[in-house]
């Protein structure tokens, strides 16, 4: 399904073997039990019924499907639907998904003025049923909503994700009377891409969420029942992180897809791995670029900068793949080398020349290589690299699940905004005021 190859590794420390063994065997244990979800949505196939209906009576009676969440509510359906690409279409026949994931007033303006709210629906995700942005987001969604519809016709436009219990978002879901779907508490929302959370936009987007379930299951499978950890990619990729961090203090993880439908799984990877090793003073920090454009950025910066980086490279084989570059176009001598080439060729000769270029400086690389990406890859990398987190915090000794300090800043925004009713700005020591 994907290969991984190591160039320029160190040897991983001998006494994390131990350590890597352990975190496989919880994971063993986790699976067997069947009571953590992140190990149990890869096999599950009852659900999926009930999420296909939805998605058809949206896809049915909806020209734009507008999914509003932040983080991990919105990231991992994003890197799914980015199999479909760009949806241009302007014929609304065929269903649009739209992902405001990123707050701004002049943008939630232009979003909602673009719109045809008449023919739109929402699909609210907040697994707390308390975040700010994405409630600010529904409020601002629901009050144009309301300009143009009746009471009694709004609870056909909003679907809402929320777990269990007395929260905001479900106590504005009973006074209006929306429909509510849980969000399983025990399940993280940079972990939920398996669950409702990206199987409705999947299917809104026409995947099969079958084989993305089935290429998570064949990952996890492989690491349950493999009797050393070598034999697990996940956990050598942990492994080697862990290692390069102890030993040569290399504290950065590159993730380079070649593959724009990939652009989005790589933001999905930098959230998931940031927020949940990156605690306690410890962990790595993730980077993510995007091939070939980001070698006209970021690539002399990997070459010839700091060697504190570890590379994973992505591939896909795009030979032979795209339009074909006119001989009689490119016939300056200069050209040569791209006449008769296809954009696939040049894509996959440019992402092999970058592995080779980085292995020359002697960089720590990793390269996973595809064959074709489609449901079934996808699926199966999001639970490589799920398992490479969960097994990463194992060895950083901190836990995979909770992001402590981001509570902070969410304190600290509730505080400044109730400081007065006036307008908010900084002031030359970066103290908030309240404009009168």
């Amino acid at each position: 399904m994907y290969q991984q190859i190591i160039a320029n590794p160190i040897p991983n420390l001998p006494q994390e073997v131990t350590r890597l063994n352990e975190a496989l065997e919880a994971i063993r244990a986790g699976y067997h039990a069947g009571n953590e979800p992140l190990l149990s949505l890869p096999s599950a196939r009852d659900d999926l019924t009930a999420i296909r209906t939805l998605a058809d009576h949206l896809r049915e009676n909806f020209s734009d499907v507008v999914i509003l969440g932040t983080g991990g509510s919105s990231l991992g359906a994003q890197a799914l639907t980015a199999l479909k690409g760009l949806q241009l279409s302007r014929d609304e026949a065929v269903t649009r998904l739209h992902f405001p994931d990123n707050l701004g007033s002049h943008s939630m303006e232009t979003f909602l003025r673009d719109l045809n709210l008449r023919r739109t629906h929402f699909v609210v995700i907040s697994k707390s049923g308390g975040t700010a942005e994405t409630l600010a987001q529904f409020i601002a969604c629901f009050s144009a909503m309301r300009l143009r519809l009746t009471r009694r016709d709004l609870p056909q436009h909003f679907t809402l994700i929320v777990e269990p219990g007395d929260n905001p978002l479900r106590r504005f879901a009973k006074r209006w009377k929306l429909t509510v779907h849980d969000h399983d508490p025990k399940l993280g929302g940079r972990y939920s891409v398996f669950s409702l959370v990206g199987m409705l936009p999947a299917m809104i987007a026409d995947l099969d969420a079958v084989a993305v379930r089935e290429g998570a299951e064949h990952v996890l499978l492989q690491a349950v029942n493999a009797r050393r950890s070598h034999e697990v990619p996940a956990a050598v990729g942990a492994g080697l992180i862990y290692a390069l961090k102890a030993t040569r203090d290399i504290n950065i993880n590159v993730l380079m897809p070649y593959d724009g439908r990939l652009e989005r799984f790589a933001a999905w990877y930098q959230q998931l791995w940031a927020e949940s090793v990156g605690k306690n003073g410890r962990g790595t920090t993730p980077v993510r670029a995007l091939g070939p454009v980001d070698q006209h950025s970021q690539l002399q910066l990997f070459l010839d900068g700091p060697a504190d980086k570890f590379f994973t490279i992505i591939t896909t084989d795009q030979s032979g793949e795209g339009p074909v570059i006119d001989s009689a176009l490119a016939d300056d001598p200069d050209l040569g080398y791209l006449a008769g080439r296809t954009i696939g060729d040049l894509v996959t000769a440019e992402g092999l020349a970058t592995i080779a270029a980085l292995k020359a400086r002697g960089c720590p690389i990793r390269h996973i290589q595809l064959k074709q990406i489609n449901e079934r890859t996808l699926g199966a990398l999001m639970m490589h690299f799920m398992l490479e987190t969960v097994i990463g915090a194992h060895l950083f000794e901190v836990n995979a699940y909770d992001q402590p300090a981001v509570e902070l800043g969410k304190q600290l925004t509730r505080e400044y905004l109730k400081a007065g009713r006036g307008p908010l700005a900084i002031d030359s020591d970066a103290a908030v005021k309240v404009v009168h």
